[in-house]
């Protein structure tokens, strides 16, 4: 069954299954068909997320268990809900003694059954798996170490680890030689990591899920839930990350019977598409929040907020603030250090090729590692996918990617690395393991480069800097808008679609009032003198924590001292999570407490007060837009209101019953309205563009839906202000007798305001006098 529209929930042990099934019937009466349940299955103990699965056979204790899940999906069914759950197959937690799997691999070695799970490069271990889990050098901590012989266990603190059979009468140092592991000081996982991971992150061990039998042992209990109907629909985790993501997808259809709607977490750059292969319904929606939220930013205001930006904040080595310069900056910060170890295991593996094919030999390792990462770093997707992977490692890339030698003839590397990352010298097990590896680590890099350091780096817009979002092109045309949703419709109809998420660096009703500054470029440049009285670290910084301010409207220190912590560290121009700056940290929590959370918060608050009206428009108009174009609308928790939320702190809180407002009121009556008429929004649901007349035309959006739904809604209000408003600006309906759903607070068609007439032109001005949006309906 295809939702209709879902809502997700923050699953965690303060809010389980028995609390999530209180909250079904206000959840029913906002008209979404389905729950989206965050990770189910069994977590690190107290996880406040369940990404860090390490039981794929159990239900979370912690949540309820299974029979925990199972009433929340009875309790769902009898309001005419169902439940969505988000699948983690690439990752798996690498706590010990929690993820068994591992246990068995560190106890047994590559012998263990378990030890096809993981990619574990054992010769480059010496025949263990290194274990970064030791804060200093292991001498320095030695004396620490215990064994537990009676119990076969070495122990650190509260740590434990397995021991080999055998080895427990061993002196100490004997001891550790003899395992199938290495602990060692946490920092070595940059350079001598030999399992994969999720991204950076050591504690994620990567799944085999590729392996037949390691997809059946993973995936036997979600399955199950599937086909006994407790679980109608899949959200499938970073699919970048595996192996194959098109059989995988093709498994986990075939083992579900066909019949559970699933979307993917693929991030779309630009204007690449979706493989069309895939058996999915769409994407998780990132590419449609990206459209959304460029058709309220203001081209030309954008660009003159660049150029204050670079005055002022004046980013060290990025060649004056430019997007393309601090992404490729970040990528080779990234490639070099955090993916140190991916790089060296492709240079391993190409250089294992070249040495058993006579035609490869003599190219330097060195070559082959400069090769790798230069080519990583010019792939403009996040993972090349098919045939569509010669056109993203295209020859310009590699001709740019050679340039960079300073020897030519050593560049030739190049051509190496291209051609066994594209499967062009042959389909041998080290020839598969280049190629899938290669494209696993894009991903990584693309993800960790772009989204967790330039995203932090280049901030003149910080709305723009979203997952799957173009900082260096926020604003999106309603031309774009639609062609994109024609797109959707004719293609992936019942893909999924967002604004907010527990990923997303500002919730959509903060960005929606930071997205107001490129429509007042001037206003900000007057802000940031008039607070200029409190002196901050850096430009970078001081840029970044107004402009957070101004979203948040009345920040707290706590909250904005939080978010601005990670935005320094991920940004890692001044301090970093791993080499952490004390006096520069106390610097930044000064400067939070005198400036933005301090006296100058009224000042912030003043603007935030004149801009009110624009951020409405915002607000309500993205949220309408959101809930009406093609596609499956998922709402995230809190957000059927205005929703002021930041990545930090905010996005792990347990869900809280919203405060209803005139948000709230859109989103019922559009939520009862894809209800009433589903054939309007489902799948066979066609899109039209409808095109405003006259001089305000560019600030109306609007599109029919199958003839029967009209969303307008109004864009760049306070540029429209200044302009003077709508004038005769107006918008021709389909034929037939409108009424506008909105009326009366959303109570639906029958009792509404006045109607309106299709085949001829209706004032904007009068369809607009009561909220910036209109959803009409047709009544005849």
């Amino acid at each position: 069954m295809t939702p209709h529209a879902t809502y997700r929930l923050q699953l965690q042990p303060a809010f389980p299954f028995a609390a999530a099934a209180q909250a079904v019937p206000y959840l029913a009466s906002l008209g979404v068909s389905h729950l989206h349940l965050s990770p189910v299955l069994e977590a690190v103990p107290g996880s406040a997320h369940g990404y860090d699965v390490t039981d794929h056979a159990r239900v979370r204790d912690e949540l309820g268990g299974e029979e925990g899940l199972r009433a929340l999906a009875r309790t769902a069914r009898a309001h005419g809900l169902g439940l969505v759950v988000d699948l983690v197959p690439n990752h798996m937690a690498a706590a010990l003694p929690h993820n068994r799997p591992l246990w068995e691999v560190l106890r047994q070695g590559p012998s263990s059954p378990y030890a096809r799970w993981f990619d574990i490069d054992w010769e480059a271990g010496g025949g263990k798996v290194l274990l970064p889990v030791l804060p200093a050098r292991i001498g320095e901590v030695m004396g620490d170490l215990r064994v537990d012989a009676e119990a076969g266990l070495l122990r650190y603190g509260t740590q434990v680890f397995p021991l080999r059979d055998g080895t427990a009468g061993l002196p100490l140092p004997e001891l550790l030689d003899a395992q199938w592991y290495r602990p060692v000081w946490w920092r070595l996982a940059r350079t001598e990591l030999n399992y994969r991971r999720f991204f950076t992150i050591s504690d994620l061990i990567g799944v085999r899920v590729e392996d037949p039998e390691v997809f059946d042992a993973t995936h036997a209990k979600i399955v199950e839930l599937v086909r006994d109907g407790v679980v109608e629909g899949l959200r499938i985790d970073h699919p970048d990350g595996l192996a194959d993501p098109e059989g995988y997808l093709r498994a986990l259809r075939t083992a579900t019977g066909g019949a559970c709607w699933t979307v993917v977490e693929k991030i779309l750059t630009d204007d690449e598409t979706l493989p069309a292969a895939w058996p999915v319904a769409g994407t998780t929606g990132y590419d449609a929040l990206r459209r959304v939220d460029g058709l309220f930013v203001d081209e030309a205001g954008a660009a003159e907020l660049t150029e204050l930006y670079r005055g002022f904040a004046a980013p060290a080595g990025d060649r004056g603030g430019h997007w393309d310069a601090t992404a490729r900056r970040a990528a080779y910060k990234v490639v070099t250090h955090e993916l140190a170890a991916e790089v060296a295991f492709l240079t391993r593996t190409a250089g294992r090729i070249c040495a058993a094919d006579v035609r490869l030999r003599d190219h330097a390792p060195w070559a082959l590692r400069a090769a790798v990462r230069e080519l990583l770093i010019r792939v403009p997707v996040y993972r090349p996918y098919g045939s569509g992977a010669e056109d993203v490692l295209s020859a310009d890339a590699a001709l740019s990617a050679k340039g960079t030698f300073a020897v030519p003839k050593e560049a030739a590397a190049v051509d190496v690395v291209r051609d066994l990352a594209l499967g062009r010298l042959g389909d041998g097990a080290e020839h598969t393991a280049f190629r899938v590896r290669f494209a696993q680590t894009a991903s990584a890099l693309r993800a960790k480069s772009l989204e967790d350091t330039a995203f932090y780096r280049y901030v003149p817009l910080l709305s723009a800097n979203e997952v799957g979002g173009e900082p260096g092109r926020p604003a999106v045309s309603p031309e774009e808008f639609h062609t994109y949703c024609a797109r959707v419709a004719r293609d992936w109809p019942a893909t999924g679609t967002v604004l907010s998420t527990h990923d997303t660096k500002r919730s959509a009703d903060v960005r929606a009032r930071i997205a107001v500054l490129s429509e007042c470029p001037g206003r900000w440049a007057k802000l940031l003198g008039d607070v200029a009285r409190v002196p901050a670290p850096d430009g970078q910084l001081a840029w970044t924590a107004w402009q957070t301010a101004l979203g948040l409207g009345t920040p707290s220190a706590e909250r904005l001292g939080g978010a601005l912590l990670k935005a320094v560290r991920e940004a890692g121009l001044r301090t970093s999570w791993t080499e952490q700056d004390a006096a520069y940290e106390r610097a930044v929590a000064e400067f939070v407490a005198e400036g933005p959370a301090g006296p100058p918060q009224y000042t912030v608050a003043e603007l935030a007060r004149e801009l009110d009206p624009y951020v409405r428009a915002n607000v309500l108009g993205a949220a309408l837009l959101h809930l009406t174009m093609p596609g499956v609308p998922d709402l995230y928790q809190g957000t059927e209101a205005v929703y002021e939320a930041l990545v930090d702190p905010d996005n792990r809180a347990p869900f809280r019953e919203a405060r209803p407002d005139e948000k709230t009121a859109l989103t019922q009556a559009a939520l009862g309205l894809r209800r009433r008429c589903p054939k309007a929004f489902g799948e066979a649901g066609a899109y039209a563009p409808l095109a405003a007349v006259g001089p305000a035309a560019r600030h109306c959006v609007a599109f029919a839906r199958s003839g029967r739904v009209v969303t307008a809604v109004t864009r760049l209000s306070l540029r429209l202000a200044e302009a003077g408003g709508w004038g005769d600006t107006s918008l021709t309906l389909p034929e037939g007798r409108w009424a506008d759903v909105l009326e009366g607070g959303g109570g639906g068609v029958a009792g509404g305001g006045a109607g309106f007439c299709g085949g001829r032109p209706v004032g904007l001005a009068e369809l607009f006098a009561e909220r910036p949006v209109a959803l009409l309906a047709r009544t005849e």
